[in-house]
């Protein structure tokens, strides 16, 4: 299994973690196109912040206020695959739900709905996806300290949107000095907390594959203004097996509801949600709901599940070990209407054989919008000619 890990010790914001994925292998082409679909082409270079090589990323934007909604239709107009932007649009609506805490409505998004934002979100989402990795840990996240000037006028920092959506997403964080300033950004915090998967790191036995630096704005003297990012390896076998079980019974929730909450469970990182029809006591009906997490997160997803479903009782059961299949991504020809094109799978495999092959949701999505055939046709010629494929490559 491959990790990605950010290591925000001197915070974040949307075009360092940019900046760091590019880094780090990203795809460039993709990631420019979809920011210069929202505000023109960026500014990609090489820079050094005290020593460091990172890189710097520039949008084209002005400075404008701009509702939720309209933040929204900017995202999904960007030039992008469907997997990214709709990623971004969750980005965004984890800022407006802490508007929304904050301020008890979101008439105008300020800071974070200028078009800067969402080009760094909508390239930072592409750039995220581009790399495949399997999950994603968050190292604890600096803040900052001191104060901040606004829309709203001065605040101590962290930023109250930054703060909340920090709290809500259970990102760990750290506190700075008073001359730090702002050091992660409502866009920053709403990034990370979209790709965590987790957030300890600690007693795994990895390998680092490669390591890159975003670059800030600020260039202090005998100070890394950076976001490190990292893709690790896992060597040992065990220690990705183990999850976290929660369970919880519920017979008021309607199905709408119930929808919603699965939605954001996996959102916030859960490996698998589900909800089991069953009878409760009394005769009356009701839904198990049981939540796989990655280890050490049950706690953060169990608050989730109490706040979404108004439960007042969730069974966890830690560190239960579960079978994981190798697994790989491979890009094959497969042959469409006459014309051969590179299709992404995902194998599934056990003691070196191949047991399952599934076609990439971004490749099948893209071909079926540009031919006009139904997606699962595409799927289903595209994992045919992948197990001949892989049956002849393996004789």
């Amino acid at each position: 299994m491959r990790l990605l890990v950010f290591d925000p010790f001197h915070g974040a914001a949307g075009d360092m973690i940019t900046g760091a994925l590019l880094h780090i292998g990203a795809d460039r082409e993709a990631t420019v196109s979809a920011m210069a679909s929202v505000v023109g082409t960026p500014d990609i270079s090489l820079v050094e912040r005290a020593g460091i090589r990172s890189i710097l990323v520039k949008t084209r934007a002005t400075s404008e206020k701009r509702t939720f909604s309209e933040v929204i239709q900017r995202v999904q107009n960007a030039r992008a695959t469907d997997s990214a932007i709709a990623m971004a649009g969750r980005v965004f609506e984890r800022i407006e739900r802490a508007e929304k805490e904050i301020h008890g409505h979101t008439d105008h998004f300020h800071e974070v709905g200028a078009d800067d934002a969402v080009a760094e979100v909508v390239g930072a989402c592409t750039a995220f996806l581009s790399l495949h990795v399997d999950g994603c840990i968050v190292l604890p996240v600096m803040l900052g300290g001191g104060f901040i000037t606004g829309s709203h006028g001065s605040y101590p920092a962290p930023a109250p949107a930054t703060l909340t959506i920090s709290m809500q997403s259970g990102l760990r964080v750290m506190f700075g000095k008073p001359e730090d300033g702002e050091l992660c950004t409502p866009t920053g915090a709403a990034l990370l907390s979209e790709f965590s998967s987790g957030s300890d790191l600690s007693n795994r036995d990895c390998s680092v594959i490669c390591s890159g630096y975003g670059a800030g704005t600020k260039n202090p003297p005998m100070l890394a203004n950076v976001l490190r990012a990292m893709i690790v390896e896992y060597t040992d076998d065990k220690e990705p097996g183990d999850v976290d079980l929660l369970e919880t019974n519920v017979d008021d929730v309607s199905p709408e509801i119930l929808s919603y909450t699965i939605s954001r469970l996996i959102d916030e990182g859960a490996f698998d949600v589900s909800a089991i029809p069953c009878t409760m006591k009394k005769g009356r009906p009701g839904h198990l709901i049981r939540v796989i997490a990655a280890s050490g997160e049950g706690r953060r997803l169990a608050a989730v599940m109490a706040e979404e479903l108004g439960t007042l009782g969730i069974r966890s059961v830690p560190a239960v070990h579960r079978f994981i299949a190798e697994r790989s991504v491979r890009e094959i020809p497969v042959t469409i209407l006459g014309e051969e094109r590179k299709m992404r799978i995902k194998c599934g495999m056990l003691q070196g054989k191949v047991i399952s092959i599934k076609a990439e949701y971004d490749d099948v999505s893209s071909v079926a919008h540009e031919l006009g055939m139904p997606a699962r046709t595409i799927a289903r010629l595209t994992e045919t000619q992948a197990w001949d494929y892989i049956g002849k490559s393996m004789q």
